[in-house]
Formats: C-alpha cells, structure tokens, sequence
C-alpha cells in the first residue's frame, strides 16, 4: 500500500504528512528520518482505528512546502492540496467523527494520568512560549486550540467544557452555516490559508502530536501499567 505524503520542511527539519490517513504525520531532523517513522505512524493510526495495518507499507512523497516556520517544533502553516476540494456530507460526517473519536480519546488518556502536574522533562521555550511539559498543560493547551482553528474558518467556538465538549459545540456552530461544505478559502492569522478540511486534519495532527508527548511522558513517569494508550503509540 502507498501512502501519498506531503513534506513540509525548513532545511533539514522535516514533517510529512499523510494525504491519507488524514492527520497520521512524522518528524524528523531530516526527511529520511522522517520517511522511517512514518510507516509506524501508519500502523499507529490503524491500530486506533480498529483496523487491519496494511501489509507492504510505501511512503511516497507526493508535494512539498519550503517553511520558514519551526518545524522541529511543530510549527506548520501547510495547506494540502486534497484540502482545497469541496466537502460531500458523508465525507464530512465521516471527517468530523474522527476528530471527535480523537478528542474522546486524548481525554481518556489525559484522565489516566495519575498526576497530572508532574513533569518529566525541564522547561523549554519555543518562539511562541514555553513547551507544555505536564500532563495538565498538555491537555489545556490541546484543547484551547478550539477557538484558534475554529475562528480561521469564522466560526466563533469558545473552549468551554472538556475537549470533546468543545470541540462538539464548534462543529455544531459551523453547522448553522449553509454553504460549510463548499470549503470556502481563507485567509487567516500569519498569512496561513485555511480550509474546513485542514482545520479537520490539523484536529486530529494535533492531538497525536500532543497525545504522544503524554504518552510517553506518562509511562517514563508512571510505567505502562499506570496509563491508557487509546491511540495505540
């Protein structure tokens, strides 16, 4: 099986991101390195999806993006050209049902953690501040990304409740609006294009980005025995 991705890089720093699986992505400090974790990316993600991982796995880079951006911080403002299309009903009752499985999930393991102020790792700061480090901060910045993505797109969400909660209540605003699914073009904070498609995506990238940093801060901490894996890492 061939899974199609786009690189985003900044020199060496690397993201690729699957087409499809939509939100499954690598980092490296190179595009090789990148390139060898994304077949376990892969797997991952199946695995959280109850599914059968697809034998005889491919990595094909299909596009690529030149970033200014940090990207070995994460930091990304790719628009993917699957994107860019509009949005049938079924697709995007599909889309949407993954980003709210993703938000109950991360959740479940946010919820596992036993302590969730302890930190396993000393402060870093990044450009845009300091790295989340605890589980507490893990979970409140993932969730707080609600009114971010949401109002690139001009819907006004809030963070309210937990993450599946918010999250919910910003994809039945969005649904008050009846063209949504023609998956207008905009053009948001730090000259980044958006679409209802990659807030879709970015939902789901996000949460494995910081699910995994849980994850693994979690068992370091507290042994696997101690914490949920609902995202099969």
């Amino acid at each position: 099986m061939i899974i199609h991705c786009i690189w985003e890089h900044n020199g060496d720093d690397s993201l690729l991101y699957a087409v499809e699986p939509i939100g499954a992505y690598a980092r490296g400090e190179n595009l090789d390195t990148a390139l060898k974790k994304m077949p376990g990316e892969v797997a991952s993600y199946y695995k959280w999806r109850g599914q059968a991982v697809p034998g005889c796995l491919k990595i094909s880079v299909a596009g690529k993006k030149a970033s200014t951006l940090t990207i070995r911080d994460a930091d990304s403002d790719v628009l993917l050209p699957s994107e860019i299309p509009p949005l049938t009903a079924d697709e995007y009752e599909m889309l949407k049902a993954l980003a709210l499985d993703s938000a109950r999930d991360f959740l479940a393991l946010y919820e596992s953690i036993p302590d969730k102020d302890a930190a396993a790792t000393p402060s870093r700061q990044t450009f845009y501040g300091p790295v989340p480090r605890t589980a507490r901060e893990m979970y409140e910045h993932t969730k707080n990304v609600n009114t971010y993505y949401f109002g690139e797109i001009g819907v006004e969400a809030d963070n309210n409740g937990n993450i599946y909660e918010c999250r919910q209540h910003g994809f039945a605003l969005l649904e008050t609006s009846p063209d949504f699914l023609q998956n207008k073009l905009y053009h948001g904070n730090y000259n980044e294009d958006w679409t209802l498609r990659k807030v879709l995506r970015r939902f789901i990238w996000h949460d494995r980005i910081h699910a995994k940093a849980m994850y693994r801060m979690g068992v370091q901490l507290f042994g696997t025995q101690n914490v949920a894996n609902p995202f099969q890492f």
